[in-house]
């Protein structure tokens, strides 16, 4: 199995965050996709960034990350929204938002019963 980050562009900060989200390959993140990869960073913690999103999908095409200019652009932009808008109405198994839940979490302030 290959590392995340022996894909072009995508450095050891992000294959941290792959791992963090259960992806620990290269075959792994491409099976999945750039939408539901990064779908599921969002839902493990990173904070939604257009750049991060934009990085992967060109790095999975094998593009230079600058590659992608004008409408192909503005599509990226759209389904990175999208993505962005479904994790942050996504709500944890107690009803919270994942933000919120996080933040209890890491300050033990989280009742758990």
């Amino acid at each position: 199995m290959a590392a995340v980050s022996s894909i072009r562009n995508l450095g050891p900060a992000f294959e941290a965050q792959c791992a963090r989200a259960g992806i620990h390959s290269a075959e792994a993140l491409r099976d999945l996709g750039a939408d539901a990869a990064y779908a599921r960073l969002l839902a493990n913690g990173t904070r939604p960034h257009f750049i991060g999103y934009y990085v992967l999908v060109m790095a999975l095409q094998g593009r230079p990350w600058n590659d992608c200019k004008g409408d192909e652009k503005k599509a990226l932009r759209a389904r990175f929204d999208a993505i962005k808008a479904r994790a942050a109405g996504a709500a944890t198994q107690d009803g919270l938002p994942p933000d919120l839940a996080r933040f209890l979490d890491e300050t033990g302030m989280r009742r758990r019963d």
